[in-house]
């Protein structure tokens, strides 16, 4: 595989500086570019995160010399240098749909890691075990920007990864209701302890946005291409809830569903044991060997304990049972800024890679 030269917009906040670690070894990608807001603009990128770097590692030394640029004003000096861009940045929704729609007309593609496209219904929204095929609607969306290299990718929403992936192997058995309560990290929300010291010893019962997110994208996720665009699926109705809990990283689903035809417990851990996708298949770099790992002990999958089940890069499945409402009951975990967010999207980009779109 050739190496990619690449960028990360939004470098300095928590999910830029999980890219960064991900990709200072990375072997099919090189950062040679970093943008962030104009307040870092101009600064040695290690002189940008200075008493804001919240990694379990230190900044890569090769990252840490580079002068970061401004997301906005200095896009065209990436034309012509980087293959790809990796997009993060925290900015209002209109302002960030413009910005990575013009980065895709500069002829850049743009794996974002951001909500603002995710409902455009030519942008494929890749968990890339589950629905890959939609990586064929990026055809339509170059004749719609009028380019030929350019696009842009999205990844769904963090907490989706808790259940998604466990309930995508379940959808054979006809699944037709599902409730999910996800008890999500402050890492999602770009925090540390020292950061929000309110959610110590608390729970906070609302996210924004976050309970429609996790009741509509799973709907576009699995969806069909029809006519240049993604249509959505009409089923299964979902309900949510989203909490956030004083826990540093991983999110944690309780998930309840019916099916057209109940499953036994025995076709449902086979289901989740034999699950394949095309990451498996074609080896990417940073694709789990097992996609998803199931715990029979009552208390597990814990956060603390699992979440970085091959690297954060697996799902997590445990407490599988009867209920005495929905058909099953299950809960599930995934690394929220690993698998939820920067690893999901370098996952997405080796895809992208393999398959010829980059």
């Amino acid at each position: 595989m050739k190496k990619y030269s690449v960028a990360v917009v939004g470098a300095t906040g928590m999910v830029g500086q999980r890219f960064l670690g991900l990709l200072s070894s990375h072997p099919w990608f090189t950062v040679t570019a970093v943008l962030a807001s104009g307040r870092s603009a101009g600064k040695l990128y290690r002189e940008a995160v200075e008493g804001r770097w919240a990694m379990p590692f230190p900044i890569p030394d090769l990252i840490g010399g580079l002068t970061v640029l401004d997301a906005e004003r200095d896009a065209e000096t990436l034309v012509g240098k980087v293959d790809l861009v990796f997009c993060a940045v925290n900015m209002e929704k209109e302002k960030l749909k413009a910005l990575e729609e013009r980065y895709a007309r500069l002829e850049l593609p743009v794996v974002s890691n951001n909500s603002a496209h995710r409902a455009t219904p030519d942008v494929p929204m890749v968990i890339p075990e589950v629905n890959p095929e939609h990586l064929a609607v990026i055809p339509y969306q170059r004749k719609r920007l009028g380019v030929k290299r350019g696009f842009i990718a999205v990844k769904s929403n963090c907490s989706l990864q808790s259940y998604v992936p466990l309930l995508h192997p379940l959808r054979k058995f006809g699944l037709g209701r599902v409730a999910v309560c996800t008890y999500q990290a402050i890492s999602g929300a770009g925090k540390t302890f020292a950061r929000m010291p309110e959610i110590v010893d608390n729970i906070i019962p609302y996210i924004g946005g976050e309970e429609e997110k996790s009741e509509r994208e799973p709907l576009k996720i699995w969806g069909t291409l029809d006519g240049g665009q993604i249509r959505p699926a009409s089923s299964p109705v979902i309900t949510a809830q989203c909490l956030r809990v004083p826990v540093s990283d991983g999110h944690t689903a309780a998930v309840f569903a019916s099916f057209e035809k109940k499953p036994q417990r025995e076709e449902i851990l086979s289901a989740w044991k034999n699950y394949k996708g095309l990451p498996q298949e074609l080896q990417l770099p940073s694709a789990p060997k097992q996609f998803i790992h199931y715990f029979d002990e009552a208390d597990r999958p814990q956060a603390k304990l699992d979440r970085d089940v091959e690297g954060g890069m697996a799902i997590s499945a445990g407490r599988l049972r009867e209920d005495s409402v929905f058909d099953v009951r299950f809960i599930g975990l995934s690394h929220n800024t690993l698998r939820g967010a920067a690893g999901g999207a370098v996952l997405l980009a080796e895809l992208l890679a393999a398959e010829k779109y980059i």
